[in-house]
């Protein structure tokens, strides 16, 4: 079914809008490489638009009425927006879920050693990732370090101009004969991807020879923690209890001559995320309460506290209820078995680069709009929600109703692969699921790109659903 290119129908107004989307989403993008800094990111953007938090609230005893807008967060990875509607809570919701976890690489607990004098952090990748891709990058440091008396301190190195970046080396090519044999699996090992931190040696104090005890052993390691101490006031043993992830050091760019789209690191998903956050801040006067979640954890199977797996939602969903309806378990039932939801996800854009692997009648397009898959999965749709027809029926007419360029697709040929999504999770209350998303070109690199015409069109069809189902 052919789509119409969303570029060629916008208005100068409509042009100017989706600039101002763009803009505002490639400064969230800078604004938020960890999910701790998104989340950071959503409570600043919720309290400018009068969101409150929902401990706040409980504290102080106050009920929720048609008009409130709560915030909750969980362990500062995971939060969730109501905007409450007018209906009763147990008549459902109009759900945006998505993640704003991202693949990355991850600062191990006893990181930091040297080897023929260079310093390096040890790591652990975090979801999926092709390893060669993240040699010889520009990388930054984000994330914390929490000491003993509970104090945190936030660590964010390589994003300014003047801070220096770190580095994930790789064999030069004249010595690469039998690297270059392997398979593109094991090329880069994982136990390869370390960070090169540092190569100066701890010396005395006005350029005199270091002492013995600092010049030998380790005299590299030494002077980065000397670093660490003198800018954090944080020892080595620190690292055991910090959460720190390396991830590409850089700004979200404009991408083409033309400018119609964006490169940035971590757009899988924060492409959804961002879009569903703006959605959720730009409606007003609803019926059913609207959600946006923005979780955690679903790159590496949604687990954890701070997963979807984790009861954190359904939680919130019954404290919510009780602060406007009152306690009632079988009411907090209804609510989610009654609620729809969009799992706000990405997809796979069509590649002419690498056309084997799509089947184009099923594909998304670049500036085709909202990508919709009735299913995900992969082995005949394992793993998958499968959304049911008469919920598409529903999707599609509000959609259309609020002019939302939309496309149907999946994820490559049958055979050819496969992923997962939050949407099955969500599922197992009985609502209605279905996966949206924007469609995105090289997902898990450490630069991804999109259109900015479907992040425009993603904005727009997030509100279109909190309105109109």
């Amino acid at each position: 079914m052919e789509r119409t290119n969303a570029w060629l129908g916008y208005s100068e107004e409509q042009l100017s809008e989706l600039e101002r989307i763009n803009n505002l989403y490639k400064s969230c993008l800078d604004e938020g490489k960890t999910e701790r800094e998104c989340v950071k990111a959503a409570v600043r953007i919720a309290k400018e638009k009068g969101y409150r938090d929902l401990n706040d609230i409980i504290s102080s005893g106050d009920s929720l009425k048609p008009g409130d807008k709560v915030y909750a967060i969980c362990m500062g990875k995971s939060i969730l927006l109501f905007h409450i509607g007018r209906k009763p809570l147990e008549e459902g919701m109009n759900i945006l879920g998505a993640h704003i976890d991202s693949p990355r690489i991850d600062v191990k607990q006893n990181p930091l050693y040297e080897s023929e004098e260079l310093a390096y952090l040890d790591t652990h990748y975090y979801g999926g990732i092709k390893k060669y891709q993240w040699v010889t990058l520009p990388l930054a440091l984000h994330g914390v370090v929490v000491k003993k008396d509970g104090t945190t301190v936030d660590i964010c190195v390589g994003e300014r101009e003047e801070d220096p970046v770190f580095a994930v080396t790789d064999l030069l090519v004249h010595l690469a004969g039998k690297q270059m044999e392997k398979k593109a699996s094991i090329v880069i090992e994982g136990e390869k991807l370390d960070l090169l931190v540092g190569s100066r040696p701890l010396s005395g104090e006005n350029g005199e020879e270091a002492e013995n005890e600092k010049a030998g052993k380790e005299a590299v390691k030494k002077q980065i923690m000397k670093l660490l101490h003198e800018a954090y006031d944080i020892e080595e043993e620190d690292f055991c209890s910090a959460e720190l992830e390396i991830v590409p050091a850089g700004r979200a760019r404009d991408c083409g001559f033309d400018r119609s789209m964006i490169m940035a690191y971590g757009q899988d998903d924060r492409v959804c995320a961002f879009t569903s956050l703006f959605a959720m801040m730009d409606v007003s006067d609803l019926d059913k309460t609207a959600c946006c979640i923005l979780v955690d954890k679903e790159e590496i199977g949604s687990v954890g506290a701070t997963g979807m797996h984790s009861r954190f939602f359904e939680n919130t969903v019954a404290e919510v209820l009780a602060l406007k309806e009152g306690e009632s378990e079988l009411k907090l039932r209804r609510a989610l078995q009654n609620s729809k939801m969009l799992s706000s996800d990405v997809s796979a854009a069509y590649d002419p680069m690498y056309a084997e692997v799509f089947e184009k009648r099923s594909s998304a397009f670049f500036a085709k709009g909202l990508v919709f898959n009735k299913f995900t999965g992969s082995r005949g749709k394992s793993g998958s929600n499968d959304a049911n027809a008469e919920y598409l029926a529903q999707i599609r007419r509000a959609m259309d109703n609020q002019e939302v360029a939309y496309q149907f697709a999946e994820l490559g040929k049958v055979d050819a692969g496969g992923g997962g999504t939050i949407a099955y999770i969500m599922a197992n209350y009985g609502m209605e699921v279905i996966d949206s998303g924007v469609a995105v070109l090289c997902m898990h690199a450490p630069w991804e790109i999109t259109s900015k015409a479907d992040v425009y069109e993603a904005y727009k069809g997030y509100k279109a659903f909190i309105q109109e189902l």
